[in-house]
């Protein structure tokens, strides 16, 4: 029996669609425009076209303030709008739904005014009666959603809004927020004339649901939902009623249609490009930009470089002073005082050979790290910090004085005590870059006598022994997918926090610089001035780089792929969506 390919299946289900819903149908026109509409930073573009982009995993939902995968995250962007547009490329605040706002002379009282004549994508009026239904029964109910109710407040306090008339809204924060707006880009406003009747029956948990009519789904982003069939496709269509338009006046988006192809398991967009099933790549690794060259050479498409962006390999030494469930310590006393010792950490940085392992492990296509923020992200990042680069005789000559050298001539190093300086490294197996890099740095801590072993186990072992048992010695592990803004850090820099990855989830801090970075991060997020937030936040980095608490190593090239005919890509190192993150600006050029 021959089984027909993904392509054919594709085909089958798009041409099971009635003409209505079909390109060349007719689509209505919308109503007025909003007064004043947004208008996108982009060139002009040319209207009309379909692009085709991969889901990360089938979509469990549409409603936004449910969807906790990528998957449903990956459609429900582009349904759904807020009162602010955050642009991701210069990761700047600007105008959304609301065409402006103010904050009064406390820092905590916000008025937020609606444009004119919004509406929904099904024509009827967009108001401040949706803002407040959205926030106060949907965002702010706890039988509902706790990760938006958790991002929209303060000290565990929630906000306060309120409607002053039809096109206004006033929020009250409890305390100053820095990313407020940041905070308020990301709550998406959903209809009350949908969805009230669903809160009343008790039914908003299963309201938008995969298997609801398509016509059903309303919002407000650029497109909406035409079709969704067998957990294959989710086909979108431009909504005739989005507030948005280019800079001559034309209405946004100029694409017709978007086709998301649903990949049945993570990390797959690269095979689904390659495939000719996809338009756009959103990230590529390094070690895939061989074969993504040669998909070109075939069929068009270009890369579109983003640097180093946020993403980056640590190494760190565990630091935790508890015990273990067993009643043993959690890391060996005699090791323990090693890693807690800045001078050890110092050390060991010095004696890694980033240079060699970003050709090795990337190709060349990536970049030494040395500090907590990367170079690209220029508007936080602080060049003055101080670097332990690779230089094995200050290794040496650090390591001695805290008292370790060799002692006995065998090439191996022990500490004041006697005890020979030994570790464990743990990372995943299942990643070839990151066991590369940990085989690269066992070997450059065995070239100044430190006896290192890699272990290679599951990354579900390594979150067990991180984040649950506490019991190993050392991990390499990469972090990203944060964004560029200080608050975003928060979960790694405070003590408190599950990411503290050295010794998370500290009642109190264990040491005076870890209180010194909890002080500094809780200043910068209560000012909205910001000259104070980065003067607080560079010196945040500055001990982090002192301390060396998680030492930073390489970080790969960011990099997307796309159709070699799209136009408007401005790209993104904050947001998943490199490449298409402002996808109501795109379009296709004329052949």
């Amino acid at each position: 029996m021959i089984k027909p390919s993904f392509a054919q299946i594709t085909a089958l289900l798009l041409a099971a669609l009635p003409c209505t819903l079909l390109p060349g149908c007719g689509k209505p026109a919308g109503h007025a425009l909003p007064e004043p509409p947004r208008v996108a930073a982009g060139e002009p573009g040319k209207p009309g076209g379909r692009l085709v982009l991969v889901t990360d995993g089938v979509p469990k939902t549409f409603n936004p303030l449910l969807a906790a995968d990528s998957g449903s995250e990956s459609v429900t962007r582009l349904l759904f709008s807020s009162l602010v547009h955050f642009d991701m490329a210069t990761q700047e605040p600007t105008p959304g739904l609301a065409e402006s706002w103010s904050v009064d002379a406390d820092q905590k009282t916000w008025t937020f005014k609606l444009r004119k004549n919004l509406r929904w994508s099904d024509g009827q009026p967009l108001t401040a009666d949706d803002v407040v239904f959205t926030w106060n029964d949907l965002i702010y109910n706890p039988e509902f959603t706790r990760y938006m109710r958790d991002l929209l407040r303060v000290d565990g306090k929630v906000f306060t809004l309120t409607k002053v008339d039809d096109l206004t809204v006033r929020v009250f924060t409890p305390d100053v927020v820095a990313p407020f707006l940041q905070l308020v880009s990301a709550a998406p406003v959903l209809p009350k004339h949908i969805l009230a009747r669903e809160v009343r029956n008790k039914n908003f948990l299963n309201a938008y649901a995969i298997n609801a009519n398509p016509a059903a789904i309303v919002g407000s982003g650029p497109f909406r939902l035409r079709d969704a069939r067998a957990g294959k496709v989710v086909l979108l269509e431009r909504n005739p009623e989005y507030y948005a338009v280019d800079k001559n006046g034309v209405r946004l988006p100029y694409l017709d249609e978007v086709q998301m192809n649903v990949a049945p398991d993570p990390g797959m967009a690269p095979f689904f490009f390659f495939q000719n099933q996809s338009d756009v790549c959103e990230s590529i690794r390094p070690d895939l930009r061989t074969q993504f060259e040669a998909v070109f050479a075939k069929r068009g498409g270009h890369f579109v470089e983003l640097g180093t962006g946020s993403e980056c390999n640590y190494f760190w030494f565990n630091q935790n002073t508890n015990h273990a469930a067993s009643g043993q310590p959690c890391v060996i006393p005699a090791k323990l005082k090693w890693f807690r010792d800045k001078t050890f950490r110092q050390a060991v940085s010095c004696a890694i050979n980033r240079t060699q392992m970003v050709q090795a492990v990337y190709n060349g296509l990536g970049a030494p790290v040395h500090s907590f923020i990367t170079a690209d992200n220029h508007k936080w990042n602080n060049p003055a910090v101080p670097t332990f680069s690779y230089d094995p005789a200050r290794a040496l000559k650090l390591l001695a004085e805290i008292g370790i050298q060799d002692r006995n001539g065998n090439g191996f190093l022990e500490d004041a005590d006697g005890h020979v300086i030994e570790i464990s490294i743990l990372s995943n197996a299942d990643n070839a870059p990151r066991s590369k890099l940990a085989v690269m740095i066992q070997d450059d801590l065995k070239k100044i006598g430190i006896k290192a072993e890699y272990h290679p186990v599951t990354f579900e072992m390594i979150v067990e022994k991180m984040n649950r048992t506490f019991a190993y010695e050392s991990a390499i592990v990469g972090l990203g997918g944060g964004g560029l803004d200080p608050f975003t850090q928060i979960n790694i820099l405070m003590s408190s926090e599950p990411l503290h990855q050295w010794f998370p989830a500290q009642k109190t801090p264990a040491t005076d610089w870890e209180a010194r970075l909890d002080f500094l991060m809780d200043a910068q997020l209560h000012t909205l001035d910001f000259t104070a937030r980065k003067k607080y936040f560079d010196e945040a980095q500055m001990i982090w780089a002192e301390q060396q608490p998680m030492i930073p190593i390489i970080a790969p090239n960011l990099a997307a792929a796309v159709r070699s005919d799209l136009a408007n890509v401005r790209l993104s190192t904050a947001s998943p969506y490199r490449a298409t993150w402002n996808i109501e600006e795109l379009y296709l050029k004329p052949k």
